[in-house]
């Protein structure tokens, strides 16, 4: 299972300092651990809902560095594409993956899935145990999707104000957190859902 979809920045943001990276968007799957296990009881809901945020920024940060050595590893310079250019930004994506060790920031090891497209990461939170070839399938497919449906390359382009729209894709691509085995003939008519709700 996924445990959580993240959109977060990758480069510097003159707002943020050198290290940091801002979560613009950011969804968790799965009931919250902490109440599961008893551990968090006594926390309060905006407690439980502060401890997830930094969890997830946790997740932002580690990714966020391990697209920066993978950056300076391949000595590539980044080339800001141009609207309309999303399929060559994402063909040019850098892609990876982090372990995340067990209370660091989860209670239990999990896999981070990344993709850096200029300035954006894309990632997927596993389990341990997950598809990681499924789940980097999925997630290049949803990055594609926010990609060329929510034109989010553009200048002044606002995730934020599109989060409606990442959430119908998910829920349409990665079901309540499930990772799904697409046959040919399914993947063509999800791709025309998808295509008709983003053209309302």
């Amino acid at each position: 299972m996924v445990r959580c979809f993240l959109i977060h920045t990758v480069c510097p943001v003159t707002a943020l300092s050198a290290g940091e990276s801002r979560v613009l968007y950011s969804r968790v799957f799965g009931p919250d651990e902490g109440v599961l296990s008893g551990k968090h009881e006594e926390l309060t809901a905006e407690e439980r809902r502060l401890l997830q945020k930094e969890r997830v920024a946790v997740v932002a940060r580690q990714v966020r560095s391990a697209v920066s050595l993978s950056r300076e590893a391949s000595g590539r310079l980044l080339v800001e594409t141009v609207p309309g250019e999303e399929a060559l930004a994402l063909q040019d994506a850098d892609s990876g993956v982090v372990r995340l060790r067990a209370g660091d920031p989860f209670s239990e090891e999990m896999s981070a899935l990344w993709l850096g497209v200029q300035g954006l990461g894309f990632t997927l939170v596993c389990e341990p145990h997950e598809n990681l070839l499924l789940a980097e399938g999925t997630l290049r497919n949803l990055t594609r999707h926010c990609l060329d449906h929510l034109h989010m390359l553009g200048q002044g382009s606002e995730v934020l104000l599109r989060s409606g729209r990442v959430d119908v894709l998910l829920s349409r691509l990665l079901p309540h957190g499930q990772l799904l085995f697409l046959n040919h003939r399914f993947a063509q008519s999800l791709e025309k859902e998808v295509a008709a709700y983003v053209a309302k």
